[in-house]
């Protein structure tokens, strides 16, 4: 063994002790140190030919790239729709790497089993039924593109053939159809070879970005053959909800895939006073779930649910005599892209362990409170105005007065040092968003990220 690897073997408890404590310090310093700090990159060193070993590794680290990092763990990281680590995500993520799993095999399947113990725990948690069977990936644009490669396969099975063994080519002109779809749809259209060009824009409701239902029914009747529709449970801009039983209630006159994107939106699930925007999930054909937004478990992890297993593991079946036979029950490395991938799940396990529904709930409350109280603040500012009504846990705002690009790049970059948010159009309107799901956010927090806002904009005014 090299001389220094063996050192740092025989002293691995004190190196982790040490990287610990590390920890620990960064963390306790994140109301402190500036949410995002100025981006400046450290001048690049060559590769080392020789090692130093994990000391000092850490204190390079810790002198060169820590106070460059982003505050995103903390309570005012307000942009995209970023959670960060509970407690028992953190640990359970930690014995993730100690462990180091790659369970996608029954021959070595412990970890397959805890995957499925935890699928099936989110699937109750998102009032899914057990017709929906759930596998951990890295994203929501993974588990986007896992739900349409299975609705692409439907698509061939309604047709009489498999795109996943006769090539997309075999299905001919597809049409998918949404209201207000996020991003990632149409790269999963591109990377599974049915093209952006499918992706169908729907009319959405006056005001709003929820889909028209009378418009998607007409859009069905103008499609030849079976379709795709993509539902969204949550949108980027406005958290809108699609009404899902009355889109799913067109199946009883048109045939298509229903793929619904709840990436965030599906954990409106936990609250009474929300659960409704929610009603008719289950009908999903496929279901995406972010888990590193609400559920606040590290990056990267998100959940793909779908009543079709069956499809699944005919998309993403691996055929190899070191793997074994497919079998009744697939085996995690037939269920998606991945041949390989570290036991994500154990955090997700370990936080839904600790703190059960009702912790997560408050989770939920809390930031939507926050999110509430955050509009309430700049609607009553008469240098802000609202450009969408606070329903869930995003607040989309505008300055009152020339909302140009460049003037709220500047109000964005002002307040930079005590809270981040992102910024978007939304009818034509720049604006920004403030996306509220961290499991550390408070009224404080609100307070700070307002009064920030308020005096930048009566500097940049």
């Amino acid at each position: 063994m090299h001389r220094i690897l063996a050192a740092d073997l025989a002293r691995l408890p004190e190196l982790l002790d040490a990287t610990r404590r590390a920890a620990a310090e960064a963390l306790a310093a994140l109301d402190d140190r500036p949410v995002v700090p100025p981006q400046d990159a450290p001048r690049p060193t060559p590769l080392p030919e020789r090692g130093t070993g994990t000391e000092a590794a850490l204190a390079e680290f810790r002198a060169r790239w820590e106070p460059r990092l982003s505050a995103s763990a903390g309570p005012r990281y307000l942009g995209f729709v970023t959670g960060g680590a509970t407690p028992a995500a953190l640990a359970g993520d930690w014995l993730t790497a100690a462990h180091d799993q790659n369970s996608n095999s029954a021959m070595d399947g412990a970890g397959q089993h805890l995957e499925r113990e935890t699928t099936g725990w989110l699937r109750e948690l998102f009032g899914l039924s057990d017709a929906h069977t759930g596998t951990f990936v890295s994203g929501a644009t993974m588990s986007n593109t896992a739900g349409l490669a299975i609705a692409r396969e439907w698509l061939g099975e309604r047709l009489g053939v498999s795109p996943a063994d006769e090539g997309v080519a075999a299905l001919g002109s597809v049409r998918v159809l949404s209201g207000a779809p996020h991003s990632s749809i149409a790269k999963a259209l591109s990377v599974l070879g049915l093209g952006r060009a499918a992706l169908v824009p729907v009319p959405t409701l006056p005001g709003r970005e929820a889909v028209d239902p009378a418009a998607l029914d007409r859009a069905l009747a103008d499609t030849t053959g079976p379709a795709v529709v993509v539902a969204n449970a949550g949108t980027v801009n406005t958290v809108d909800f699609d009404d899902l039983r009355a889109v799913a209630a067109l199946r009883e006159r048109h045939d298509f895939w229903l793929h619904t994107d709840a990436a965030f939106g599906a954990f409106a699930a936990l609250t009474p006073e929300h659960a409704h925007l929610v009603a008719g999930l289950d009908a999903s054909d496929s279901v995406c779930v972010d888990l590193h937004k609400w559920l606040n478990v590290p990056y990267d992890s998100a959940v793909q649910f779908t009543r079709r297993r069956d499809l699944q593991s005919r998309v993403f079946a691996n055929a190899a005599a070191y793997l074994g036979p497919l079998g009744p029950d697939p085996d995690l490395v037939h269920l998606t892209p991945e041949n390989s991938h570290r036991l994500r799940a154990l955090a997700a396990w370990f936080t839904l362990r600790a703190y059960g529904r009702e912790g997560h709930r408050e989770i939920v409350e809390r930031d939507i409170a926050c999110a509430r109280a955050l509009g309430e603040r700049l609607d009553r500012d008469p240098a802000f105005r609202l450009l969408a009504p606070v329903r869930l846990n995003v607040v989309c705002f505008t300055l009152a007065a020339d909302p140009d690009p460049e003037r709220l790049t500047a109000l964005r970059e002002a307040v930079a040092a005590d809270v981040f948010v992102t910024p978007t159009v939304l009818g034509g309107t720049a604006g920004l968003r403030a996306a509220f799901s961290n499991w550390r956010t408070t009224p404080a927090d609100v307070d700070r990220a307002a009064e920030a806002l308020r005096a930048a904009a009566k500097e940049i005014a």
